[in-house]
């Protein structure tokens, strides 16, 4: 009997992805290199040709790739409570851990030197984690000029203050015209762009950088959190890390947690097994405790549950609609420039408050060149801990 026809128990189902979840280190790459070698090559649930159809269609959608395979796995085993389950089963090891993290964080004294030294060498870190997933995306969203195009346009948009639901549309328009040859179209698209920007922006419309003071800790309200995290779950686009813009503008620019609290939520987040999208119910913990914790989770894996719960039969026909296929294209671009913006404005703010630049020169540069000449699932643990420990050395 193949594994096609076999049918695990719910129990075993959720245990079976339960595991998944805890060894799930190195990022999407790696969680999906592990299903598919146990799940297609070792215990044949479906071929290698379906399963890459499959993933070529999650890594079109937004959300977390790997979690969504999880999903619809589950389901194509065990009906809806199956792929509810194998989702449940893959995220939990990484929620259960970060939530212990969020608590035992909210308990250090970050005002110690040493900490406050640890932590500053962590966040140049990650900033490096930022610039090389934005190369990694890049070389993959980016294949031709008018994605290049898009992705450019909204670096500048968004370094001038426009709303990037301005941006995202206009983006994903722009290249569903200008890739099937509508040039007058995709032009008019950008000046209507244009002119809803100059409309729509004002001050304080650059979200994440408006400057405006921290709220109480934990006083957040579920609702806000959970609509933040359904926001960047539906506008996720080619991996976790490009849910870093729009958490970023609501929980920095809306003052729920600081810059630098936003950077340790991406670090620490980094050094468990789990999705990287995890790192926002670090954040939803920092600014609303443990039900904002829960509430920004549960909207940001949502649509990541939703796609396969609900759109099962469908997914397949409906990403081989061109036209859906090159507005989300656009989208993606317009999220790498995005991405480019924030890993600047998080590496200048950063740069404001160092005393030495030599030392955080060293160790951007040491943890860029770990993170491109060792291709190792452990490479974001490794920049992890060798920033803290060269940052408790030299900021100390």
């Amino acid at each position: 009997m193949t594994g096609e026809a076999s049918q695990p128990s719910l129990p075993a189902l959720f245990a079976r992805f339960l595991r998944f979840g805890l060894l799930a280190w190195g990022g999407p790459v790696a969680q999906i290199a592990m299903i598919k070698r146990e799940l297609v090559e070792e215990e044949q649930w479906l071929s290698p040709e379906r399963f890459n159809r499959l993933l070529a269609v999650y890594q079109v959608l937004p959300g977390p790739e790997a979690h969504e395979l999880c999903v619809h796995l589950g389901m194509m085993k065990r009906g809806r409570l199956g792929g509810f389950l194998a989702g449940l089963g893959f995220m939990l090891p990484g929620l259960l851990l970060i939530l212990a993290l969020a608590w035992l964080y909210q308990r250090l004294d970050l005002d110690r030197p040493e900490i406050a030294a640890i932590f500053l060498g962590v966040q140049i870190g990650v900033i490096a984690l930022i610039v090389r997933a934005v190369h990694r995306i890049g070389d993959h969203v980016l294949t031709d000029k008018w994605l290049w195009a898009a992705g450019i346009g909204s670096a500048i948009a968004s370094l001038l203050g426009v709303s990037f639901w301005i941006i995202l549309p206009v983006a994903g328009l722009f290249y569903a015209a200008a890739a099937s040859g509508r040039y007058a179209l995709s032009a008019a698209i950008v000046a209507i762009g244009v002119v809803l920007a100059l409309w729509m922006t004002g001050p304080g419309a650059s979200g994440a950088m408006s400057g405006n003071g921290l709220v109480e800790a934990g006083s957040v309200g579920a609702a806000a959190l959970f609509l933040s995290g359904l926001k960047a779950g539906l506008l996720t686009f080619g991996g976790a890390y490009t849910a870093i813009p729009f958490v970023r503008n609501d929980a920095v620019g809306r003052g729920w947690v600081s810059e630098g609290q936003f950077l340790d939520s991406l670090a620490l987040s980094g050094g468990i097994p789990a999705p990287l999208i995890i790192f926002a119910t670090f954040v939803g913990y920092l600014a609303g405790g443990l039900g904002g914790a829960l509430a920004i989770t549960a909207g940001i894996f949502l649509p990541a549950f939703s796609f396969g719960l609900l759109f099962y039969d469908r997914l397949e026909r409906v990403i081989e609609d061109e036209r859906l296929h090159r507005l989300l294209e656009g989208i993606a671009a317009g999220v790498v420039g995005l991405i480019a913006v924030t890993a600047l404005q998080l590496g200048w703010n950063i740069a404001l408050k160092l005393s030495s630049p030599l030392p955080s020169a060293a160790i951007f540069a040491a943890s860029l060149a770990l993170l491109y000449l060792w291709k190792s699932r452990m490479n974001v643990l490794a920049v992890v801990i060798g920033s803290a420990a060269v940052g408790a050395l030299a900021f100390a």
